[in-house]
C-alpha cells in the first residue's frame, strides 16, 4: 500500500520566488533565508518520494473572488505556473498523477469532505515557491505533485479542526491505495504576517515558535485554536497556518510524535516570518 513517510512545512513568501528567479539568493538580505533550506535540499535527494500532496492556497490567481472553493484538488496531469501580474515564474510546469488524484478524491469525498475537483488549474507562488526552496533551480521538478488548495483568503475559511480532520481523511485515503508508493505531504503558508491595515508588518516570533512546538508535539490541541487567535497573534494572513494542520494530521497516528529532521525560523523575508520543518513518520 502507499504510505506517507514524511511531511514538510514551509512559508511561501512570493518575494522568495522573485529573489530566486533574479539570482539574488547570495545577497546579504536573502542569504540567511535560503541557507535555512540547504539541509532540506540534501534531505530531499536522499528521501525522494514518488508523489507529494502539496497543501497551499491560491492568491486569487487561479480562483478569484467570484469563485473560491474551500478545498480544491488538482486532477490534471500537468499544472502550469500562473501569471500573477508580471508573467508566470520561470519554473517548470508541475506534473500531476491523475490515477492517484482520482483515488484521493473518491476516498476523501466518501469520508465526508466535499472537494472541488479541478481538471484545469494553474498554480501560483503558494505552490511554486516551496518547490523552489526544496528543489532549487531545476529544468524539471523531480517528483509528481497533487495540488490541494485551501481557501484562507476569503471568509468564511475552514477551521483548524476541519483542516486537521481532512488530514486524517487523507492519511486513510493514501493507506488504502493499492500501489506501493512513498508519499510526502507538505503544508505551506505563514508564518505570522499582516499585509494591510494599521498592523501591517506584524511579526510575532514567540507565537510562531510556540506554534512549531505544538505542531510537533500536540497538533490535536493546536487544531482547537479559534480563527481569532491566529488573526490577533499572527496577523490577518497568519490564518494560512491552518494548512499545516492538514499535513501534520496526515503523517502519524494520533498520539505518535514524529522525528524532527530539520527546524528553521527566520525574520523577516519581505514582511513575513519564515518557518520551516521536516518531520518523518516514526519507525514501527
Amino acid at each position: 500500500m502507499a504510505k506517507i513517510t514524511a511531511s514538510v512545512y514551509t512559508s511561501h513568501v512570493p518575494a522568495i520566488g522573485v529573489a530566486a528567479d533574479l539570482k539574488k539568493t547570495g545577497e546579504d538580505y536573502w542569504k540567511p533565508v535560503f541557507a535555512g533550506y540547504d539541509y532540506s535540499k540534501e534531505w530531499q535527494k536522499e528521501n525522494r518520494p514518488d508523489i507529494i500532496i502539496l497543501v497551499y492556497n491560491d492568491h486569487t490567481n487561479n480562483f478569484d473572488f467570484s469563485l473560491i472553493p474551500t478545498f480544491a484538488l488538482g486532477m490534471n496531469h500537468i499544472f502550469q505556473p500562473s501569471d500573477e501580474g508580471w508573467g508566470p515564474r520561470p519554473v517548470p510546469a508541475v506534473e500531476g498523477d491523475q490515477k492517484f488524484a482520482s483515488h484521493l478524491a473518491h476516498s476523501v469525498i466518501e469520508q465526508g469532505f466535499d472537494l472541488t475537483l479541478c481538471y484545469e488549474m494553474e498554480v501560483d507562488h503558494g505552490l511554486t515557491v516551496p518547490m523552489t526552496l526544496m528543489f532549487g533551480d531545476v529544468e524539471k521538478w523531480p517528483v509528481k505533485v497533487i495540488p490541494l488548495h485551501v481557501n484562507v483568503v476569503q471568509y468564511p475559511v475552514p477551521s483548524g479542526q476541519r483542516c486537521y480532520d481532512l488530514g486524517r481523511a487523507i492519511k486513510k485515503a493514501v493507506e488504502c491505495y493499492d500501489e506501493d508508493l512513498n508519499v510526502h505531504i507538505w503544508g505551506t503558508g505563514g508564518m505570522s504576517h499582516q499585509l494591510q491595515g494599521p498592523r501591517a508588518g506584524l511579526i510575532n516570533k514567540e507565537w510562531d515558535n510556540r506554534f512549531l512546538d505544538d505542531l510537533i508535539a500536540d497538533p490535536k490541541e493546536l487544531a482547537e485554536k479559534p480563527h481569532v487567535e491566529y488573526v490577533r497573534e499572527a496577523g490577518s494572513e497568519g490564518i494560512e497556518l491552518v494548512m499545516w494542520l492538514i499535513a501534520r494530521a496526515a503523517m502519524c497516528e494520533e498520539g505518535e510524535e514524529p522525528v524532527v529532521k530539520h527546524r528553521f525560523y527566520h525574520v523577516p523575508a519581505s514582511n513575513t516570518a519564515v518557518g520551516h520543518l521536516i518531520l518523518e513518520a516514526p519507525e514501527k
